[in-house]
């Protein structure tokens, strides 16, 4: 096997550059990140992190353009003839080796950069270009959404909107003009920020996370679902301040749970997905009328449903359909694909707000949430 080298995030050549190299350095560490968010999100180290900074994140080290000179005395490509396209191979050197097999490796590994990410820093990239799909206006007694806005600075005001930036300005301009040598701050530096309260209006959404906990959902299965609920959480909490996330699990039976409850409790027995349909539906006419809210439901199984329940999953999932905004059905599978008893009911249903995807391994997560999450909401797919 190939020796895997480990850069340290402490990476000197950089601190010999300067400023400028290293601020380049970083976009590109962060551009690798964006380019490789679909391995990065399902990382348990990443879900582990629980909000805090997210360290060791290998990242492939981007190297500055250079010459190289070849010291190895083997024959060299030789001089083309012309002609050639962008993407062509244009010449290859004999190895040494391979690196494979038993034993330690004799070719250089791929170096990597450990990257300091904070969780706020990944969830912004994350979170980038996910909307709630086909969001609409509701009834009028809407909640408001409050933030705070800094409109002005003044002279005087209570110690708490200090702007201490401002403040320096002001006490730096006043002693260069008296220039007395000395660097204090008097009463009359101090500025201070206003604010006003902004009002504005949100529609009221309910989603609706629904998750097979059967026996059939081994470890794998259950690290999906989790992890794409786990990301569509915080996505909503971070950007929309009035939607509502309800959280049920279901084998033979659907109950309510709590959000500990969802992520952490394992269960076992059969499978009858339309237990779950057809709780999400009582709760929807109960406590959700579409009158008031957009209404998300999101349903993550391995598909291995009772035979016989199928036909009963069709007729909740068609009197769901046209209360929701959206409908997502998401599908654990190995990665040799068949064809589960459940998505075969979702295949012959064919409307706008109805979104399938199946997802075979952890890559797989990311480009999931993006389509669910899309400006209008993407249609069929499986």
């Amino acid at each position: 096997m190939k020796d895997q080298s480990i850069i340290s995030r402490d990476n000197w050549s950089l601190h010999r550059k300067g400023e400028l190299d290293q601020q380049r350095h970083n976009e590109k560490v962060k551009e690798a990140i964006k380019n490789n968010l679909s391995e990065i999100i399902s990382e348990e180290s990443v879900i582990m992190s629980d909000g805090k900074k997210i360290t060791k994140l290998p990242i492939r080290t981007l190297d500055e353009y250079r010459f190289r000179f070849n010291y190895n005395k083997q024959k060299h490509a030789g001089q083309g003839s012309g002609g050639s396209q962008p993407g062509d191979v244009i010449g290859t050197e004999p190895g040494d080796g391979s690196g494979r097999g038993p034993g330690a490796g004799d070719e250089p590994g791929t170096d990597y950069y450990e990257a300091d990410v904070s969780f706020e820093e990944l969830s912004e990239m994350v979170f980038a270009d996910l909307v709630l799909p086909r969001l609409k206006e509701k009834q009028k007694e809407n909640l408001k959404a409050v933030s705070t806005r800094f409109n002005d600075v003044r002279k005087a005001g209570i110690f708490s909107n200090i702007d201490k930036k401002r403040t320096i300005i002001e006490a730096i301009k006043r002693n260069a003009r008296q220039d007395s040598g000395k660097h204090n701050i008097i009463r009359d530096d101090l500025r201070f920020k206003t604010w006003e309260k902004v009002y504005s209006a949100e529609s009221n959404a309910v989603v609706l996370a629904m998750m097979d906990t059967s026996g059939s959902m081994g470890n794998f299965e259950k690290y999906i679902a989790r992890t794409f609920f786990f990301w569509m959480v915080r996505f909503l909490r971070t950007k929309y301040q009035n939607v509502e996330i309800v959280f049920l699990a279901h084998h033979t039976q659907a109950k309510e749970v709590s959000e500990t409850e969802f992520f952490n409790k394992g269960e076992s027995g059969g499978t009858k997905c339309s237990s779950v349909y057809r709780l999400a539906l009582e709760l929807i006419h109960e406590r959700y009328s579409p009158d008031r809210y957009n209404i998300y439901p999101f349903h993550f199984s391995d598909g291995d449903n009772l035979p016989s329940d199928n036909e009963t999953c069709a007729a909740l999932i068609k009197e769901i359909l046209p209360l929701c905004n959206l409908f997502g059905y998401g599908e654990i599978t190995s990665p040799y694909y068949r064809n589960s008893t459940l998505i075969s009911v979702f295949q012959g249903i064919n409307e706008d707000n109805l979104t399938v995807v199946t997802i075979k391994n952890k890559k797989e997560i990311y480009p999931a949430l993006k389509k669910f999450f899309s400006e209008k909401g993407e249609s069929g797919g499986h």
